[in-house]
């Protein structure tokens, strides 16, 4: 059976985004996917029930249009809101009518929808979105257009565009056909993420509202009137509030908090106030790993007294649950080893939840508490009496007697796919890397293979147990890949995380490009050694953005590798500190500022080393880029060029820092075809496989 092809990226299908009825008796969600002719993705709202005999079957319950997202049930469970795309510009806000879906459209608006909310009566929906200039941007030609005043730093943003005229707004409007929406916030603050009280009167959401937002980035959590108002701030201006969550009793409000934004990485943590006295409290101090991920998650979710939210762990994703009153220690609640519980809700005694391994996409599971607790009661049977491999209630595994509602995309599942090997690697100063390997598909005991390592981005991200196309695309080309954990990751202690904060900082790491370089080639040596299958002589290297940089840094360190593809990547730490779209950011992993101390910042710059780089490089980067502007890439082209090294530079047009990930699916296929040329062209061509 072959694996995965570069043209499989049009088969993947997954579902996302579940949401259960008040009563627990349905779970509404969105299944998203790739239309081929359009070079786009779509998107359908899929319903399906939770009890009964079609508990574990699902129905489309809108006709599918172009995109449809966002899906969020009344407070009586009658209907379902949902956001709509009819075209490339602008989106509907549609009201359906649950089971059947008969629909109308309470208003169209010309930017995205983002996040969206029903008042607790079911008379108005709130929602975030962005509130565009109409004089900047009304002419359809940029060249007709006025132009821009700058007068803050942060004012656009990768993927998304200018902000400094387009912030994001909190609007209201009413649930019937033809309705207006009513700005309720004001003024260039952007709004973060918004929560109703349970009476509905109130609004809280998290907002940078102080004179130095944009360079000290610190966010705050505000509270105002449902129909508007001043808002009033509960926090004291300093740190990051975030995805603030009310509770159902009105007194309390979770949210997730980051210490000083300029004294980076920190794990996220939980945290609740007091709407009556305005004291606050963190809820998981206690348990050091971070309790959100990449992309965000949703904000923490009330189940009763009790507040749910995901956490890093090794590689896995999973649920844990922390009592609001901080009585106890969180708790791992849901989710298994090797797993990733992407997205979830709990209502009415049902949970939902969609969750992907490295050998499919993400899926939909149903637990309600009749369907646990008979599956507890039969696993109570089988233990015998003393009950002993019972798990309690708050355990790993807290999913016996889960349906899984439907497979889609599993057409994509008549390939081959591999499944990773965990190793463990021992540093030279003798921490320990969690990496893994994925054997090729069509491996052979008696050949060896060339094998790629793969370095993620951030670098305070982790790669993770869950389907990822690229590491299947190069296993079926026949490649082993070698990826890993290396200090600066999340997912472990906050420790490990702020290892490569900057030397100079208080307290000090040891910066980019130390450590995590050692972690990173001990995890290539440790599966050298414990897979013979891997030739050590066929060593390709492969990172995007942090990846990237250690990429570049890599081959300006040791000529190891002999292929190495550096993709969106910061090539010089000094450029890239006044070019990017959060400009103010660096300073919080490397310490002092790029105009205080530029040498720092070139002393850990892959740039400041280019001399030393011998292995053939292949440049791929976005032109639209600007987490990580292209100029990054044209340094490193055209220095490599003036010094007559093997070389060759891809941009791709209309594309972000996204590509790889949410790229057009036509620039994704070709992006493999790409990646794959270039590392046959050097692993494979002219080096066949050898035997034993």
């Amino acid at each position: 059976m072959a694996g995965m092809v570069p043209e499989d990226i049009y088969k993947l299908i997954s579902a996302g985004k579940p949401r259960v009825s008040p009563d627990g008796s349905a779970v509404v969600f969105v299944v998203g996917g790739v239309d081929a002719e359009k070079n786009d993705y779509r998107s359908r709202i899929w319903l399906t029930n939770t009890i009964g005999d079609e508990g574990d079957k699902a129905r489309p319950f809108t006709s599918g249009g172009w995109k449809e997202t966002t899906p969020r049930w009344s407070p009586d469970g009658k209907q379902i809101a949902f956001v709509e795309h009819p075209s490339e510009k602008g989106c509907d806000l549609v009201v359906g009518q649950a089971p059947d879906g008969d629909r109308f459209v309470i208003c169209s608006f010309p930017e995205e929808i983002e996040e969206l909310n029903w008042l607790p009566d079911g008379s108005a929906i709130v929602f975030a979105a962005r509130d565009q200039d109409e004089h900047a941007y009304g002419p359809e030609k940029p060249r007709d257009q006025p132009p821009k005043r700058l007068t803050r730093m942060v004012n656009r943003l990768d993927n998304v565009g200018w902000t400094i005229d387009r912030p994001r707004h909190l609007f209201r409007v009413d649930v019937q056909a033809g309705s207006e929406p009513v700005l309720l916030t004001e003024g260039e603050f952007q709004v973060g993420g918004f929560s109703i009280s349970p009476d509905g009167t109130e609004l809280v959401f998290a907002s940078a509202r102080h004179d130095t937002w944009d360079t000290d980035l610190a966010t705050d959590l505000f509270v105002m009137g449902a129909k508007g108002g001043e808002p009033e701030q509960l926090t004291k201006t300093g740190s990051s509030y975030s995805s603030p969550s009310w509770g159902p009793h009105g007194s309390l409000i979770a949210y997730r908090w980051t210490p000083n934004p300029l004294d980076g990485p920190h794990h996220q943590r939980i945290g609740v106030i007091d709407r009556s006295d305005g004291r606050g409290r963190l809820l998981t101090e206690g348990l050091d790993r971070n309790a959100s991920a990449y992309p965000p998650p949703r904000e923490p979710l009330w189940i009763e007294s009790d507040i749910a939210f995901q956490v890093e762990d090794f590689g896995d994703l999973h649920l844990y649950r922390v009592a609001a009153d901080a009585g106890s220690e969180p708790q791992l609640w849901l989710g298994d080893k090797g797993m990733q519980v992407v997205e979830f809700d709990h209502q009415g005694g049902t949970t939902a939840w969609t969750h992907s391994r490295p050998t499919y996409l993400p899926r939909l599971s149903v637990l309600t508490e009749e369907l646990h607790a008979k599956a507890m009661s039969l696993i109570k049977e089988s233990a015998g009496p003393a009950g002993a491999t019972l798990p309690s209630e708050m355990s790993l595994f807290r999913t016996a007697g889960a349906k899984s509602v439907a497979g889609w995309g599993e057409e994509l599942f008549d390939v081959e796919l591999s499944t990773p090997i965990e190793l463990r690697a021992t540093s030279p100063d003798g921490g320990e890397v969690q990496g893994w390997v994925m054997r090729p598909t069509d491996l052979q005991i008696d050949q060896k293979y060339p094998a790629v390592l793969s370095i993620h981005g951030g670098p305070f991200t982790q790669y993770g147990n869950r389907f990822f196309d690229e590491f299947q695309v190069f296993a079926a080309a026949g490649y082993a890949v070698i990826y890993c954990n290396p200090r600066g990751s999340s997912g472990y202690s906050e420790a490990w995380g702020r290892a490569i904060r900057g030397p100079k900082m208080d307290p000090p790491g040891t910066g980019w490009g130390s450590v995590d370089y050692e972690d990173v080639m001990s995890v290539v040596d440790a599966a050298i050694e414990h897979f013979p299958f891997i030739d050590a002589d066929r060593l390709g290297v492969i990172g995007g953005s942090y990846g990237g940089y250690m990429t570049s840094w890599i081959v300006g360190h040791t000529n190891r590798f002999k292929s190495a593809i550096s993709e969106r990547a910061v090539n010089n730490m000094y450029t890239q500190a006044y070019t990017c779209d959060i400009a103010s950011y660096f300073v919080r992993e490397l310490g002092p500022l790029y105009l205080d101390d530029p040498q720092e910042y070139l002393r850990i710059s892959p740039i400041t080393y280019v001399k030393n780089i011998e292995t053939p490089v292949l440049i791929l980067h976005s032109e639209n880029d600007l987490r990580c502007p292209i100029e990054q890439a044209e340094q490193l082209f055209v220095a490599l060029k003036v010094l007559g090294k093997q070389v060759e530079f891809v941009r791709f047009p209309g594309e972000g820092h996204e590509l790889s990930r949410s790229g057009a699916p036509k620039h994704r296929v070709q992006r493999f075809e790409i990646v794959l040329e270039w590392f046959d062209r050097f692993l494979k061509d002219g080096a066949a496989a050898q035997t034993h």
